[in-house]
C-alpha cells in the first residue's frame, strides 16, 4: 500500500488552523498521553473553542493519525534521500542512519507521539502507519543486503540487523535529549559508528 504525497496532504490538511492544532496535539499528547488527552484541552492549550477542531479532525483518533502519518512520511522521505548519498554501501549506511537518528533527535516530540502512541489508532489507520514503516525498514534493509553482497559488510542477518538499528534510531525520541546528551551531533554520530559495527563493515 504505497500512500502518495497528495493523499498525506489531503489527510493532514493544508490550512495554518489545522498545522496549529496537530502540533497543539502533539504537545498534549507527549505530555499527558493520547488516552488521558482530549480535543477540548488541545483546543484551549492555542485559544480555541472545543468545536474548532472538528472541521479539520473529526475525532481525536484522526488527530493521531494526521500526526502518526506525518511523521512517518517525513521520516521515510529522510531516509530515502539520505540513502542516496555515497556511491559504497558502506557511505549510504552512514548517511541513512545519520538522518534517521538526527530526524528523530531534532523532532523527538512529535516522534515520540508517532512512535509510541500506535495502539491507539484505529486498524484501518494503522495498517496504512505500518506500511510506512516497513517501506522506512526495506531502505536500511537493501543498504545492508548490498554491502553484504559486496563485501563491505560481514555477512548477517538483514532483519535482524535492520530491526536493531531502527529501534535505536526511534528509541532517541524516547529519552533525547537528557542531561548527559543533548547535541544530537554527538548522538547521530555514536549511532552510526554502533550500526557499522553491528554489519560489520570493513573500513579501511
Amino acid at each position: 500500500m504505497d500512500v502518495s504525497r497528495s493523499a498525506v496532504r489531503d489527510e493532514l490538511g493544508t490550512s495554518k488552523a489545522s498545522a496549529r492544532i496537530r502540533a497543539a496535539a502533539i504537545e498534549v499528547f507527549a505530555a499527558k498521553g493520547y488516552g488521558a488527552a482530549g480535543t477540548r484541552e488541545i483546543a484551549a492549550s492555542i485559544g480555541l473553542s472545543p468545536g474548532a477542531v472538528y472541521p479539520h479532525y473529526k475525532t481525536k483518533e484522526a488527530l493521531l493519525y494526521a500526526i502518526s502519518l506525518e511523521g512517518h512520511s517525513s521520516v521515510l522521505d529522510v531516509v530515502t534521500a539520505a540513502a542516496h548519498a555515497g556511491a559504497s554501501a558502506t557511505e549510504r549506511l552512514i548517511s541513512t542512519v545519520n538522518a534517521y537518528v538526527m530526524w528523530h533527535a531534532d523532532n523527538h516530540t512529535g516522534a515520540r507521539v508517532a512512535q509510541y502512541e500506535l495502539r491507539s489508532l484505529s486498524p484501518e489507520h494503522f495498517t496504512v502507519i505500518a506500511e510506512i514503516r516497513r517501506s522506512t525498514s526495506r531502505v536500511f534493509s537493501e543498504i545492508i543486503e548490498t554491502g553484504a553482497a559486496a563485501g563491505e559488510f560481514d555477512p548477517v542477518d538483514v532483519g535482524v540487523a535492520t530491526l536493531a538499528i531502527t529501534s535505536l534510531g526511534v528509541d532517541v525520541s524516547r529519552w533525547f535529549p537528557s542531561k548527559t546528551y543533548s547535541d544530537a551531533d554527538v548522538i547521530a554520530a555514536g549511532y552510526v559508528e554502533l550500526a557499522l559495527r553491528m554489519v560489520g563493515a570493513r573500513r579501511s
